[in-house]
């Protein structure tokens, strides 16, 4: 069993690290194919010259612009599925720690709850359960917060667990705005659109010897398209729902090691 394990666990990782080049395969053909007719048809109407190089030279510059926009927001993403587990364990142990000093029902309720949470957290990454019905979870954690407070638990306890649950809050707040904003959309449509007109120039310019203007077609027709789909994903890390947890997809391994942690507490 663990040599198919492996096999399994090395393929995924060559699928996430080429998802994206075997994505623009059909792409690639196409433009193959027309190029291939473009020249059997005597249909390559423009000599290579030097306004068509700017065009690319302007692609290329807006490419680079889109991407040290994006990569801002993903270094930041990457950090928030750790630090919202980080949150969520210390509100735990807090929890934990008062009922085994005071035998507090509420702290134990308290315990149940995030265990219960954690998968409903789990489920909202995935969007099978809204923003809004997971705010109100976080906000049904005062109710225990005012319980224990009632129970004369110290109020350095009480206080921490607030910090912890506004924590909580302030990063499902911040992934949500993530996933749900695209980064100048605009621009992307002239990218898009630039995207196209190259394409197309590729397929109708005229490049001595024909195999070199093929060869040279495929190669710039596949880093645009790669550099897009590249930073069309990398603007949402957190799209699970569509791409599971793959590609450039943010990991969520420490809410996966947290959930195993709470399932196998016993109190």
């Amino acid at each position: 069993m663990k040599v198919p394990k492996t096999i399994k666990k090395k393929s995924n990782k060559i699928w996430q690290k080429w998802s994206i080049a075997f994505r623009i395969i059909p792409l690639i053909l196409s433009i193959a194919v027309l190029k291939i007719l473009s020249h059997k048809f005597d249909f390559e109407l423009i000599e290579l010259n030097a306004l068509f190089t700017s065009l690319i030279a302007g692609t290329i510059f807006l490419i680079g612009f889109l991407i040290s926009g994006v990569l801002s927001d993903y270094k930041e993403s990457e950090k928030l599925p750790s630090e919202l587990s980080a949150s969520i364990k210390t509100l735990y142990d807090d929890a934990y720690t008062i009922y085994k000093g005071k035998n507090s029902k509420n702290a134990l309720q308290l315990i149940e709850f995030q265990k219960r949470f954690i998968h409903s957290l789990m489920d909202w990454f995935y969007k099978r359960e809204s923003t809004s019905s997971i705010l109100e979870k976080i906000s049904q954690i005062n109710d225990f917060l005012v319980e224990l407070d009632n129970e004369g638990i110290q109020a350095g306890y009480i206080i921490k667990m607030k910090n912890e649950q506004n924590n909580i809050r302030k990063m499902i707040l911040r992934i949500d705005t993530i996933r749900e904003t695209n980064f100048i959309g605009s621009a992307y449509a002239i990218l898009e659109a630039m995207g196209f007109l190259i394409a197309f120039c590729l397929i109708i310019i005229k490049i001595d010897p024909f195999y070199a203007s093929l060869f040279f077609s495929l190669l710039v027709t596949f880093l645009i398209s790669y550099m897009f789909l590249l930073i069309k994903d990398l603007d949402n890390p957190f799209d699970y729902a569509e791409n599971g947890e793959s590609g450039t997809e943010i990991s969520l391994k420490p809410v996966h090691d947290l959930i195993e942690v709470f399932d196998n507490l016993k109190n």
